[in-house]
């Protein structure tokens, strides 16, 4: 029998064995740090960076400190000082009901209420707005109390694809308080500022006259 086999066959000694777990157990834990380091390392790295992400964020640099009364409620944002008001309405408040069209003013889409009168909201820079009452079609009624002119294109079916439909309700809602004749014809001059590319111009010209008829 070799001194190997002779050491194999020879029981250990408390202290061996001791020794042999103590080594044992130093490798395993060895190699679960080295695991988990392993593991870990991304995933700090990951977190760190959406740190930094939202810090980025919530630290825009040359941000303007505005203050923007928009349905009735007050709003105290950071916003680009070149932002325009329909820009911070979708992407800052998150009412989209007011759509972004042309985005240069011709097509109407984005029209909303600035101390009762219509606008074009692509057009103005939301830091010169903090003394105006803005309304958006979120604020002129809700599903469950429309205003008169919301129920009346609902009922004389005054759109199609629907993207125009906010700025035409906000147009007509606007005209029932600006000087125009009875007539067709003169609500469609008065609206020619809100296009629709899907041509449900008659049956828009339909719901405003029925509004200016019952009011």
């Amino acid at each position: 029998m070799s001194l190997r086999d002779d050491d194999r066959s020879s029981p250990m000694t408390s202290l061996e064995k001791l020794s042999r777990r103590a080594f044992l157990s130093r490798a395993g834990a060895a190699g679960v740090i080295s695991a988990t380091a392993t593991v870990a390392a991304p995933l700090v790295a990951a977190t760190t960076q959406e740190q930094q992400v939202v810090t980025s964020e919530s630290a825009i640099s040359g941000a303007v400190a505005v203050t923007l009364k928009v349905n009735g409620n007050t709003h105290a944002l950071q916003i680009d000082p070149r932002a325009t008001v329909l820009d911070t309405l979708r992407e800052t408040l998150h009412l989209t009901g007011t759509k972004k069209g042309c985005d240069h003013g011709q097509c109407g889409a984005c029209t909303v209420h600035v101390n009762g009168r219509r606008a074009n909201s692509c057009l103005l820079l939301a830091a010169m707005q903090q003394n105006a009452e803005i309304t958006t079609i979120e604020g002129l009624g809700t599903p469950e109390k429309m205003h008169p002119m919301q129920a009346s294109f609902v009922e004389h079916d005054g759109y199609q694809c629907g993207y125009c439909t906010s700025g035409q309700i906000m147009s007509a809602a606007a005209l029932q308080h600006e000087p125009c004749g009875p007539t067709d014809n003169d609500v469609k001059e008065a609206l020619s500022g809100n296009i629709c590319r899907c041509g449900a111009y008659p049956n828009i010209v339909d719901a405003v006259q029925f509004v200016r008829r019952n009011a």
